[in-house]
């Protein structure tokens, strides 16, 4: 009986009648409409668990789980074009694009902090689900051209780069943090929140630094991967490709 109930909510699953984020009926609710106990119903259930179809917690109903996004961190490959080699759509919504005083940016952008920087926040989202926050700052001379265009049908590192503004080396740190009251409002989700952050410094030919970003990443769509080369000869560390 649990193998029938666990195909009927996989087919639902696959052909999208049970979507990511949605809740699966109740225990009580599949045991009324396969007429049986909640045995077989919570083997089912199980079942899919196994299988990362769904996730359970107490004191809720079973959800299905959204399949997550891998995203490489050894190389620098612009959301937009990331997301439609996913086979899913891209989408962004602008929310801030300004000119103001670095500040204390100036120092990760190697400016003084009475100087001019460029200040954009922009949501970005999978098959318009919010997915990632990106925070991101340039020094004025690169980020002056961003008024030029409509950001919210580019991608910002193609146009910079088909203007003059190539990412010629650049560095990521990954950490995890708590959604603060701007990130759970476009992201959906509740304050505190764990996020997986990704903050990126990138520099020019001449090795100038020219934007100093952070990209918010709902965990549970989007995981983090690194390519390596394999253990070295002393045997502890893996040492990342194009690191």
């Amino acid at each position: 009986m649990y193998t029938q109930i666990a195909d009927d909510l996989r087919e639902q699953i696959t052909a999208g009648a049970l979507r990511p984020g949605d809740d699966v009926p109740t225990e009580a609710d599949l045991a009324e409409k396969w007429h049986t106990s909640r045995g077989p119903i919570r083997n089912a259930l199980a079942a899919l668990r196994g299988e990362g179809l769904i996730e359970t917690s107490r004191g809720r109903p079973a959800r299905v789980v959204a399949r997550k996004a891998n995203q490489a961190v050894d190389v620098s490959v612009p959301f937009t074009r990331w997301a439609r080699e996913l086979g899913v759509a891209p989408g962004a919504q602008t929310q801030e694009l300004s000119l103001r005083r670095a500040g204390e940016m100036g120092a990760a952008l190697g400016v003084g902090a009475d100087d001019t920087i460029v200040s954009v926040v922009r949501l970005r989202l999978l098959d318009g689900r919010p997915t990632m926050l990106e925070r991101l700052n340039y020094t004025e001379v690169a980020g002056r051209r961003l008024f030029e265009v409509n950001l919210d049908d580019v991608s910002i590192t193609e146009y910079l780069s088909s203007v003059g503004h190539p990412i010629v080396t650049l560095q990521h740190v990954i950490d995890a943090v708590a959604a603060d009251e701007q990130d759970a409002a476009l992201l959906r989700v509740p304050r505190g929140t764990p996020i997986l952050r990704l903050t990126r410094t990138s520099r020019d030919a001449e090795g100038r630094i020219f934007e100093a970003s952070e990209d918010r990443y709902l965990s549970e769509v989007v995981r983090f991967t690194v390519a390596a080369s394999g253990i070295s000869t002393d045997g502890h560390y893996m040492r990342a490709v194009g690191a």
